[in-house]
């Protein structure tokens, strides 16, 4: 994975995080959804990044 879409990953997963840690103190729903979704993009980039890796670019 280039440097910039490997930042472009880490800043993203980092607001989802820090979304889903301010919204615990609003509602539980948000947060695990934020959760969710955080935890669903830092997976898609671990694939992406293996995929990458794989196909030589």
């Amino acid at each position: 994975m280039n440097k910039p879409l490997g930042l472009l990953f880490a800043v993203v997963s980092m607001l989802l995080l820090l979304a889903c840690a301010i919204s615990i103190d609003y509602n539980g729903w948000l947060a695990a959804g934020f959760g969710l979704v955080a935890l669903v993009f830092i997976g898609f980039g671990f694939s992406l990044k293996a995929r990458m890796a794989r196909s030589g670019s």
